[in-house]
């Protein structure tokens, strides 16, 4: 089992022990221990990583399958908006079609992200690749900043010169765009994990994305069909932009705290510290940390000081099984003190 011990005070970087890499040998109850850190063997010779494997279902496999349905579609889907754009001239259409190239480049990235992640560690990337689903994420957000750019800027040329459109045109295509997005979405929710997993929830806005751009086009097409006015197909253009800018912003911000080892949004630190300081014998913790590895994998490392005399074991094990039913925390990392240890500490928490 690799536990790297690192120079006092290094209490973030102190979470290289791996709880979710290990070798099979590390399982066995050999443990180890040093001054005011004991953090491997249980009292009854198990090796408890604070987590269990209980899994009912695959939901890497699940998440890799909806993606690639989803793919599937939304690149027919593609292909048939940007003729339907521009045989009908229509902006809507256009924008919708170069909102779903970008949905066609964001879900190959988040299914190249699900095949890295699945790599296994190394010495030099201790997490393997875990984080890359994080970063294709940020990748997605960023593309519909530029993608509610673009389209912005195109429709504020349409305001100024209104140009004519096939009203029909632009409602029969929208349709097919629809039905198609509508039943990505359902791929996404019925086979991955959009509530946990910020990778294929990110996928997940872009397809609902689309489709709320198929409604304002097909909106857009119907009101130009019975009154001609041309003008409507930019409107909604900027509407369905402003959609997108906000599904944008949440991804975006979401990568950007996990990036920056933000705690997660889902766990309060301040309760994490209650529990942990109301176990019987600690005297007081410090250095805490809590941050996001990659989607449903979040991580603890802290130091707490407990009374001489004190079993560390006890001690250790029940604040593993804390925090580990409290806060879904499964991969922790925890240094047991006493009074005799002494070393500099990292000014957080």
């Amino acid at each position: 089992m690799t536990h790297d011990h690192l120079p006092a005070g290094q209490g973030r970087d102190h979470a290289a022990h791996r709880h979710h890499l290990h070798d099979p040998a590390d399982h066995e109850p050999r443990g180890h221990e040093h001054a005011g850190h004991d953090h491997g063997r249980h009292p009854r010779g198990r090796h408890r990583h604070g987590h269990h494997h209980d899994h009912l279902h695959d939901p890497v496999a699940g998440n890799r399958k909806s993606l690639a349905a989803a793919l599937a579609i939304t690149t027919g889907i593609l292909a048939l908006e940007i003729a339907g754009g521009l045989a009908a001239d229509s902006l809507a259409l256009l924008s919708d079609a170069g909102h779903m190239f970008s949905d066609a480049g964001a879900l190959a990235l988040s299914l190249i992200a699900i095949w890295l992640a699945a790599k296994p560690s190394t010495p030099e990337r201790s997490y393997g690749f875990r984080r890359f689903e994080i970063l294709a994420a940020l990748a997605n957000g960023a593309a519909l900043f530029v993608m509610a750019g673009f389209i912005l800027w195109e429709a504020v040329g349409r305001f100024r010169e209104p140009a004519e459109t096939a009203g029909g045109l632009m409602t029969a295509v929208a349709a097919v765009g629809l039905a198609a997005n509508l039943a990505s979405a359902w791929f996404l929710m019925r086979m991955g994990d959009v509530h946990s997993n910020l990778n294929v929830r990110s996928a997940w806005l872009h397809v609902i994305g689309d489709a709320l751009g198929s409604v304002g086009v097909i909106a857009a097409g119907l009101i130009i069909s019975l009154t001609s006015w041309h003008w409507v197909d930019p409107l909604i253009s900027v509407l369905v932009t402003l959609l997108i800018v906000r599904g944008a912003w949440n991804v975006t911000r979401s990568a950007v705290h996990i990036l920056m080892e933000g705690t997660p949004e889902t766990i309060d630190a301040r309760k994490v510290r209650e529990a942990l300081l109301a176990l019987d014998g600690v005297l007081d913790l410090h250095d805490l940390h809590i941050w996001t590895i990659s989607s449903g994998l979040n991580a603890l490392s802290c130091h707490l000081r407990i009374r001489d005399g004190q079993n560390e074991q006890r001690v250790l094990q029940e604040a593993i099984r804390r925090i580990e039913d409290g806060f879904r925390i499964r991969h922790a990392t925890i240094q047991i003190e006493k009074s005799g240890c002494r070393h500099a500490r990292l000014e957080c928490h």
